[in-house]
């Protein structure tokens, strides 16, 4: 029997809170309490979850003359499970939303209670929640579910083992289907989903929501790192990458610059519950597209077992295209009424936003306005801080805003010119297919990497000057920096915005019919399909 306690959510939830920057949802208390081990029943007029999770068959039409997968036992039923951390879950919420409305495919997304609100608000109503208990685990306060709303970064770690103890519910919610589904997509940084799966018969795919340049090279230098990562050395080439790719020591992930000491507390965990299982798993799902990413793909798959592949499919967003009503973008502070009075004025202005995890001082944020006014251009500027007061006026060509700024609509605004951002993957594809450049200024994570392929290989934007052991950025920086971005008669900022367009173009015929992040989906499912019954045959054997 069954031990798993979950609630199946119904596809449509009055209440739902609309998704907040940084913040957690609103209104989710009740909307996901403990069931005691019985389903949710209520139906606030959305399709309800049938008994292995999925809505009910509906017909749909399908984006672009997609033909309708074959129905038959769970070969037209994926389930994804994202990790719970907004950058992480937007993407597979985005493939849940393209998987149903393009492939027709009956889709399940697990989550946990205080994700539900976020999750729902993304997703279209054919696609059904399953929210797992968050089990307890002190000194992580009770209620904190995902990784915006964990107080402190030393509670990190302690939030990713948290989440591995969703290892025995995500397991008895697999064994209670009446059937395999087709596939497991789900997050990196949920390893033990891959023993699970495997142990039901379930191959997985593993998405990290990095592109493939910055996957190939961390994996690269955690297996072969170089004789020093000490800051301010020459940049190096990466062993098992193309000539042209180099890289600074100062670009180096901490993640991976430090996976070769024992004692460091995130390499035990990443080695214990993630590596392993990342590199075994059946492939790997990639938030990219050819014309960015195809040249890295080789180097990435040589990590992974033979055979394993790496499916370029993204911009997600973008794949999941019309069907997307539910994600509805909400404009509280407004931004695009701003941005419409520039437009009017015949100005160009410059959108500035670090994202929901980079930690930014306030003596930075001085800095920074400071040169965002001193460079002459209008900007809108998305603050995270709720402490920080600006020193100066901004004045009317200045916006300051504090609240939900709906980010691809901002950027795909006729008025903004160019993008300073933290370089996060997900701000990258959505300035990119926007047509728009970056200011590369990267704080964290893969960001330095991605800040070299956007401004260096793909030339569509220019970096900040971060020096080793400066921790704040000078607004003389700054503004030399937003004027090279966005002065319309330099060289520089022409072969950008070029470069930009490029993309732009790039990334709209890759979803489209016959494009190849479009085929990249379909022939991923087709391949799961054809293999189905050779994967069940093998069982609890798939190791």
């Amino acid at each position: 029997m069954s031990t798993y306690h979950t609630n199946r959510i119904p596809a449509a939830m009055p209440n739902a809170a609309a998704a907040t920057n940084g913040g957690t949802p609103a209104g989710t208390a009740n909307a996901t309490a403990a069931t005691n081990g019985a389903p949710a029943t209520a139906n606030n007029g959305g399709a309800a979850a049938t008994p292995n999770g999925a809505p009910p068959a509906e017909a749909h039409d399908g984006a672009n003359g997609a033909a309708p997968v074959s129905s038959s036992s769970g070969r037209d039923h994926v389930v994804i499970f994202p990790f719970m951390a907004k950058g992480h879950m937007l993407p597979l919420l985005h493939l849940a939303t393209a998987l149903s409305a393009r492939l027709r495919l009956r889709v399940t997304l697990v989550t946990t209670p205080g994700n539900v609100a976020f999750a729902r608000s993304h997703l279209p109503a054919s696609v059904s929640l399953v929210a797992l208990p968050f089990p307890p685990f002190p000194p992580l306060p009770a209620g904190v579910e995902s990784t915006d709303a964990v107080p402190c970064p030393s509670l990190h770690l302690t939030f990713l083992r948290a989440t591995a103890l969703l290892r025995r519910p995500f397991a008895d919610f697999l064994a209670a289907l009446p059937s395999p589904p087709l596939a497991l997509v789900s997050d990196f940084f949920l390893g033990f989903t891959r023993r699970v799966a495997a142990d039901a018969g379930v191959r997985r795919v593993v998405f990290n929501g990095m592109s493939a340049f910055a996957s190939a090279i961390c994996k690269a230098l955690a297996v072969s790192p170089p004789p020093s990562f000490e800051p301010g050395g020459a940049a190096f080439h990466v062993p098992g990458m193309p000539e042209h790719v180099v890289v600074a020591a100062e670009e180096v992930p901490d993640g991976v610059a430090k996976r070769g000491d024992p004692d460091n507390p995130f390499t035990r965990f990443f080695v214990d519950e993630i590596s392993d299982s990342d590199v075994r798993s059946w492939g790997v799902l990639v938030n990219s597209f050819a014309a960015l990413d195809e040249g890295y793909v080789p180097a990435l798959e040589s990590f992974y077992e033979p055979g394993a592949r790496a499916w370029l499919v993204g911009p997600l967003f973008l794949a999941a295209g019309d069907a997307l009503e539910a994600e509805k973008e909400k404009d509280p502070e407004g931004c695009l009424p701003w941005l419409d009075e520039m437009a009017a004025q015949s100005r160009s202005a410059v959108y500035v936003s670090f994202g929901t995890q980079a930690h930014v001082t306030d003596a930075q944020l001085d800095e920074l306005l400071h040169g965002l006014v001193r460079s002459g251009h209008p900007f809108l500027w998305a603050v995270r801080s709720d402490t920080w007061s600006p020193p100066v006026e901004v004045g009317p060509k200045g916006r300051v805003v504090r609240g939900w700024v709906p980010q691809r609509s901002v950027l795909a605004h006729t008025a903004v010119g160019g993008f300073v951002s933290h370089c996060g993957w997900n701000s990258v594809l959505e300035s990119l297919a926007a047509g728009k450049p970056v200011l590369a200024w990267p704080m964290i994570a893969e960001q330095h990497l991605n800040a070299r392929h956007v401004a260096d290989i793909i030339g569509a934007g220019v970096r900040i000057a971060v020096k080793a052991g400066v921790d704040v950025v000078g607004r003389a920086e700054v503004e030399e920096k937003v004027r090279e971005l966005m002065d319309a008669d330099s060289k520089a900022a022409k072969s950008m915005r070029e470069r930009a367009a490029r993309a732009q173009q790039a990334a709209k015929s890759a979803v489209s019919r016959g494009g190849t992040s479009a085929m990249a989906l379909q022939n991923l499912v087709e391949e799961l399909q054809r293999t189905y019954d050779d994967a069940l045959g093998k069982g609890a054997k798939v190791l």
